[in-house]
């Protein structure tokens, strides 16, 4: 049975996890770091190349000043504690988002780390950070805009994959499977045009409860879907025999 080639997580619960235990919402989030350490893991032992986390929506940043401000403390902890484990498993660190938003200090250590595991190939691990979907969308449209006012492309060159070249996401390929935590059943604005076609698994664990064992829940459910893409069952077994 086929493994995705790219996993993406909506990584929700956090604050729900530590509300329960009646700890400060900023508890949930250390914690879902651990469980963001395990999955990464996890996703490598099964060869599985892309992983991209939702890890700081667009709309995060109308939380409260002091849960914003811990998030952001706790990402630059996470890129500096982690960075070894990058090099020694061949990580490549990739972000989606509109940067621009980030505290001048987190952008700087952010871009470090982006170079300095840019040689690595065995995954890329994705965070999307201050990120919308409406927004890339609308984002690309201005950067199609912009060539097709300066003459580069024709209005006829406008198709999908020109488009798609304009997405934070332009050399990734699409997910094929989307979970999400905490037993919410929405995608909340995360990768809109890329999901098209993605497999979606919702669990109902929250984040900081997710294990390698529910990772592989997840993935033996994908593994027992059909994939049509448009066609129907019977073409796609066709299809896979003659493969």
């Amino acid at each position: 049975m086929s493994m995705p080639r790219h996993v993406a997580i909506i990584m929700d619960g956090n604050g729900r996890w530590a509300q329960e235990r009646h700890l400060p919402r900023i508890a949930g989030h250390q914690q879902g770091v651990l469980a963001v350490r395990r999955v990464v893991g996890e996703c490598i032992r099964h060869e599985i190349p892309y992983l991209t986390l939702y890890a700081f929506s667009s709309e995060n940043w109308q939380r409260s000043e002091s849960e914003v401000e811990a998030l952001m403390s706790l990402l630059g902890h996470y890129l500096v504690s982690e960075i070894d484990l990058f090099h020694q498993q061949q990580i490549r660190l990739n972000v989606i988002g509109d940067l621009e938003r980030l505290p001048p200090a987190l952008k700087t250590l952010l871009y470090e780390k982006l170079v300095e595991t840019a040689v690595h190939s065995r995954m890329t691990l994705t965070l999307a950070l201050s990120y919308g979907a409406r927004d890339e969308v609308v984002r690309a449209a201005r950067g199609v805009g912009r060539k097709l006012l300066a003459g580069d492309v024709s209005l006829d060159q406008i198709d999908e994959r020109l488009f798609s070249s304009f997405l934070d996401t332009e050399g990734l390929p699409d997910p094929d499977l989307l979970i999400r935590t905490s037993g919410e059943k929405r995608v909340s604005n995360f990768l809109l045009w890329q999901i098209a076609y993605t497999e979606l698994y919702f669990c109902s664990c929250f984040w900081p409860d997710f294990d390698e064992k529910t990772l592989n829940d997840a993935l033996i459910d994908y593994q027992q879907r059909c994939r049509r893409f448009g066609l129907t069952a019977e073409q796609c077994v066709s299809e896979s025999d003659l493969s």
